[in-house]
């Protein structure tokens, strides 16, 4: 049971997660610190959770942001990709497009292909993961606009 310095506690973890802008720490710290107690953790064990589990629901955030930015046409998944429908693309190239270390050195990718063979779908789908990654919203938005002057 809660005793009133833990309800001041809670109160004024409350306050300074709101005025520091920690939404995770503020709706978190007392099942976090039920489960410490419960567990006999330390003070640094308990710490590290608080701020492994606000760290975790920003990089969440993040990512969600990165795709609602990118503003795609339509969800698609790399996981929904049909191979058998396109054999000349192999997992393994997929897998190398997934990672973004075409990124990383500057490469170009160029997807050519006739109309209904899965050029939107890979895109939006790689566009889909590279959030993940860490990769802007911006960088993804420009996989769906056309150059400039086409």
């Amino acid at each position: 049971m809660p005793t009133r310095s833990d309800e001041a506690a809670q109160a004024s973890i409350g306050a300074a997660a709101r005025e520091l802008r920690l939404p995770t720490i503020r709706a978190e710290a007392t099942r976090l610190a039920e489960i410490a107690d419960r567990e006999r953790q330390s003070y640094l064990v308990f710490l590290a959770e608080v701020l492994a589990a606000e760290v975790d629901d920003r990089t969440e955030r993040r990512r969600a942001r990165r795709i609602l930015e990118a503003k795609f046409p339509r969800i698609k998944r790399l996981s929904e990709f049909n191979l058998d429908a396109v054999p000349t693309i192999q997992p393994a190239q997929i897998a190398a497009l997934a990672s973004g270390s075409y990124l990383d050195a500057g490469e170009p990718v160029v997807l050519l292909g006739d109309s209904g063979t899965g050029k939107s779908h890979l895109l939006i789908g790689l566009g889909r993961v590279y959030p993940m990654i860490g990769v802007s919203g911006d960088l993804v938005s420009r996989f769906q606009r056309p150059a400039s002057g086409h």
